[in-house]
């Protein structure tokens, strides 16, 4: 019974895709990405784009018969950049919101976040020790995690003092060096982190779990039931687990 619904949603799927590739045929999309943050989208050491949206996104346009170029880009600008119409998505694991739903669609969500506080190896700090005892806390600024703990900070007391910065991997780069105790960030890009460095997780930052998704213009429906509909067929190919395998893991 399983196996005949899957089969008809892959069937359905495949017959909206073959609708929507005569509309994108000959298309070139610009998808704005964050230059460094890994394990999602970043730039390789060649200087080209890689990471798990990158080639997702690859995949879905050579599927949905589009071309795709990935642009690198300062995150706290992105969004406006995606509005003034210098980029037409963003696939670079942007976290949903309800603030960024109100001048964005998002796709279907298509990965669990949970954030978590990054420390050198041999640290001997808790959770329980950066909320009461404070020190500083490393954030990339722009991000929706920079938001909630700034929220959940003021709320709780929390004693830490949070310092901004440009990406996820510079926040790491002075917890090595000692300028910060800790960086917060998604739990992805600090497993990443911590298979790069000499740092651990020490626990989540107490903040509720998000899910990414790809952000288009409000007006940009064609395109976000296209990227939907690309995503789904992902999704569901084996070709999916294969890229959370080589990133990930």
């Amino acid at each position: 019974m399983r196996k005949t619904a899957i089969g008809g949603l892959m069937m359905m799927l495949s017959i909206l895709a073959g609708s929507l590739t005569v509309w994108a045929a000959g298309n070139t999309y610009i998808n704005g990405i964050d230059a460094n943050f890994p394990p999602f989208a970043y730039v390789n050491q060649s200087g080209q784009p890689e990471g798990l949206d990158v080639d997702a996104i690859n995949w879905i346009a050579k599927k949905m018969g589009f071309q795709v170029k990935h642009q690198p880009m300062d995150w706290d600008g992105i969004i406006p950049s995606l509005n003034a119409k210098k980029i037409d998505f963003i696939a670079s694991g942007m976290t949903i919101t309800e603030e960024r739903a109100q001048v964005v669609n998002f796709s279907i969500p298509y990965h669990k976040v949970e954030n978590v506080f990054v420390a050198k190896a041999d640290s001997k700090l808790t959770v329980e020790d950066i909320q009461t005892k404070g020190g500083k806390i490393g954030i990339q600024r722009g991000t929706s995690e920079a938001e909630r703990i700034a929220e959940a900070k003021a709320k709780n007391n929390w004693a830490f003092e949070l310092v901004y910065y440009d990406s996820a991997p510079m926040a790491v780069g002075d917890v090595l060096n000692g300028r910060i105790i800790a960086a917060a960030m998604n739990d992805a890009p600090a497993q990443d982190a911590v298979k790069k460095q000499p740092v651990k997780i020490i626990g989540l930052c107490g903040i509720p779990a998000e899910e990414f998704g790809i952000a288009v213009r409000k007006e940009d429906k064609n395109l976000l039931q296209m990227l939907n509909t690309g995503l789904k067929m992902l999704m569901a190919d084996p070709y999916w687990q294969e890229l959370k395998d080589k990133y990930m893991k």
